[in-house]
């Protein structure tokens, strides 16, 4: 028996939990739980909140095994987990915020997403220190976020960060919405992974339901998934090296972007497929036409990419830039576990399509790429790699994508059931949970960003270098906002 299974072994388990047990843990359960993170044992997957409990999901990395644990607040409070564990820090400032719920014994008592309250950024001491504030509004088309800089010359002593602008209450506009509208919210989270968003939520439904979509809904969701990592590694590329004013590959690597978008459209009637996974499967079927033409797409991105792959690593100004740039911390790695290129970047192999083995990914034949240097260099190289894989994976999908109808037909349960599930999104594991009534509508659904446990990480990665690698660095990590803000 595995330490996770063990330790929930005892505990009382939520009736119609699916597919992984839920525990409703006192404070010796929940004080279990937290020391398990504390020695490293198991990762947090997630900890959020509603109005008399919180909840959390852990994850044992050794075993793919997932557990959720819930601790009943009817005095509105909680132990904190963030008092041990710190990559639960944001996570109880925003239950704080959003819930009311008082996270007992965290450091620290600051809000997240409420801007209406003061704010003071942490102190650093030391000779001839000044601060540089920027945003939340940027010079260029982002989403907003404020960050302050200490700097000593040109070199980052520390970066603090404030984020919430782009909170649009997605969670809270869920509750008593039906299936379909719920759907469309998820996907609607962070733009960039709406096919990200709207598999992990399509799967935690079809979970709590009990239902498997179609095969062929399964293999094209996958199809999906992949073109949208692909448009967002190429995107990335070429703005990595572009914050390194080496504009070419921005450019080389936009029209490839470009032509992924315009196959999407024609194939599945919108560029980031938007809508297009659905509970119960997908919502537009491909014709031969669309195979022959992501086909030909992939043969085209085969000849050109090589090449600028090519030109990245000949080209000596920008490997200046991007080698030694950004290091994350193998001891931070450990700690937060991060997932996606930044995680992989670090040298920690956690991919949820290999580890938790979700159809049809344990059907089909990839690499994970790892790296150890953690710079903004290894960041790219994940990226690259997976571009490759991505394309693998693409061919064999056509190759065995099988026929058949591409939806299921949902029913109300008829009583309150759960479902969760994590996918491998472009940046890396999204987690959703949620909580059906019996006719069928939302009583509560979380989504978990990767970027929750990749932020503070940026943070630590520019300190000790110049203000003017911040960009790249930033490109690097390109945490969503929009994703972490809810």
């Amino acid at each position: 028996m595995s330490a996770l299974a063990e330790l929930i072994s005892g505990e009382k388990l939520a009736e119609r939990s699916r597919p992984w047990p839920r525990a409703l843990v006192g404070r010796r359960g929940w004080a279990a739980a937290i020391g398990m993170l504390a020695d490293g044992s198991v990762s947090l997957l997630g900890l959020w909140g509603e109005e008399r409990a919180a909840h959390m999901a852990l994850l044992e990395e050794e075993t793919g095994g997932i557990a959720l644990f819930t601790f009943e607040c009817p005095d509105g409070a909680f132990p904190s987990v963030s008092a041990t564990h710190a990559p639960a820090m944001r996570l109880e400032r925003t239950m704080r915020d959003l819930f009311g719920l008082d996270p007992k014994g965290c450091p620290d008592p600051r809000s997240w997403l409420d801007h209406g309250t003061p704010y003071t950024f942490f102190p650093a001491a030391g000779e001839g220190l000044h601060q540089i504030p920027v945003g939340p509004v940027h010079a260029g088309i982002i989403e907003p976020g404020h960050f302050r800089f200490t700097v000593q010359g040109e070199t980052v002593v520390r970066l603090e960060q404030r984020l919430g602008y782009v909170h649009k209450g997605i969670e809270r506009l869920m509750q008593g919405a039906d299936l379909v509208r719920a759907a469309q919210l998820a996907g609607r989270t962070s733009g960039d992974s709406t096919v990200a968003y709207a598999l992990a939520f399509a799967r935690a439904a079809e979970a709590a339901l009990g239902i498997d979509p179609p095969a062929r809904a399964v293999w094209l969701r996958a199809l999906m998934a992949e073109l949208e990592r692909l448009a967002n590694h190429l995107g990335d590329i070429g703005a990595i090296c572009n914050d390194a004013a080496f504009a070419l590959m921005l450019a080389h690597c936009g029209v490839l972007r470009e032509r992924i978008l315009r196959a999407a459209d024609r194939c599945f009637g919108h560029r980031l497929m938007q809508d297009r996974v659905v509970p119960g499967g997908v919502a537009v079927d491909l014709d031969a036409e669309g195979a022959a033409e992501l086909r030909g797409l992939v043969s085209a991105i085969r000849e050109r990419f090589p090449l600028l792959v090519d030109l990245y690593d000949n080209t000596a100004s920008l490997k200046d830039r991007t080698v030694g740039t950004g290091i994350v911390k193998p001891e931070l790695t450990r700690l937060y576990a991060p997932g996606g290129f930044v995680g992989r970047a670090a040298g920690r192999a956690f991919d949820a399509r290999r580890a938790l083995g979700y159809a049809p990914y344990d059907e089909l034949a990839f690499e994970v790429p790892v790296f150890s240097r953690a710079d903004v260099n290894a960041r790219t190289w994940i990226r690259i790699r997976e571009v490759e894989q991505s394309l693998t994976l693409i061919d064999q999908i056509l190759d065995r994508l099988p026929a058949g109808p591409v939806r299921a037909d949902l029913a109300p349960p008829g009583e309150e059931r759960e479902g969760a599930a994590v996918i491998e999104g472009f940046r890396g594991d999204v987690l959703a949970w949620l909580r059906l009534g019996g006719e069928g509508t939302v009583l509560r659904c979380h989504l978990r960003d990767p970027s929750w446990f990749q932020w503070p990480l940026l943070e630590a990665a520019i300190e000790g270098n110049i203000v003017a690698d911040f960009p790249l660095c930033n490109k690097s990590f390109n945490c969503s906002y929009s994703g972490h803000d809810l």
